[in-house]
């Protein structure tokens, strides 16, 4: 889907698309830095990805960027398969556990920056928990994603850098291809295993993290997006009875994720996108 066209825009193009006929949309433009606003605006419509539309130009130039465009239409087409499942990671833990601290891990994908615009704007500033969220995005975007969210909420957003600890009242941003997991009971790290898994970076294997690691209370929310990343990984925090949400299929953008969720028993609450912060705010004072 091309973002520029004369008779209707790439982002009302995909916001139709997905209301009426929701099917993958890889975004093309001339140029993405030139167009970032545009790219959000259509992946909070369900868009997957974007990507530099290949132009004429050195001949080594052209091949890289028609090479990464068949790149991520492969990517696309391995994301709305099944993908396998992804290896629980058990390596030990290492620093000092903190049973007091509340951690929210939300993953989403297609739709999902607008949906977490939404939550994050619906949670005050002096919330009493961290965020970390996994959101299905090129790490090209990932700074300006981060920069997005920030404008829409009272909390202050950055990107998860290796060796980072979630801080109460931060929101971090997965922002690799890899994939983040808690190396510790409260120390982060980017992983590249399991290699093979099309979701990168993939919420099951974050949230599986947060669930085998963190010592203190976890929330779990999965949004919209396509396939089935995030549903294990919400089951398995449930099976450690951490509240955890999934997104309902009314206010999701592309009903795949959460669903997959429900039909495992992932969640145990299903609520429309605008009671999903209120409920956060609800559990994370309650909660020792």
């Amino acid at each position: 889907m091309d973002l520029t066209m004369p008779e209707m825009g790439g982002v009302e193009a995909t916001r139709q698309i997905m209301a009426e006929t929701p099917c993958p949309i890889l975004l093309v433009t001339a140029s993405i830095d030139a167009n970032v606003p545009g790219v959000f605006e259509a992946m909070g419509h369900g868009a997957l990805d974007a990507v530099d539309l290949p132009s004429v130009g050195p001949t080594e130039t052209f091949a890289s960027q028609v090479s990464l465009l068949l790149t991520k239409i492969t990517m696309i087409g391995k994301l709305t398969g099944e993908p396998p499942r992804p290896r629980r990671r058990t390596d030990a833990g290492g620093s000092a556990a903190r049973s007091a601290r509340k951690l929210v891990v939300i993953g989403a994908s297609a739709g999902g920056p607008a949906a977490v615009a939404t939550l994050l704007g619906g949670l005050p500033e002096d919330f009493p928990a961290a965020v970390v969220l996994v959101q299905h995005v090129d790490e090209k975007f990932a700074s300006g994603l981060a920069d997005w969210l920030g404008l829409h909420t009272k909390l202050p957003v950055r990107l998860a850098r290796e060796g980072d600890c979630p801080e109460t009242g931060v929101v971090l941003v997965a922002c690799t291809s890899d994939h983040l997991v808690f190396k510790s009971s409260s120390e982060l790290s980017y992983v590249a295993e399991p290699r093979d898994y099309p979701y990168r970076p993939s919420v099951d294997v974050f949230f599986e993290s947060a669930a085998a690691k963190w010592q203190g209370q976890v929330f779990g929310v999965l949004l919209t997006g396509m396939g089935r990343d995030g549903a294990h990984g919400l089951k398995s925090l449930r099976d450690k009875n951490h509240l955890t949400i999934s997104q309902d299929q009314a206010t999701s953008a592309v009903y795949g994720m959460p669903k997959a969720a429900a039909a495992l028993g992932a969640a145990v609450d299903i609520l429309p996108l605008s009671a999903i912060a209120p409920r956060l705010v609800v559990a994370c004072a309650l909660k020792a």
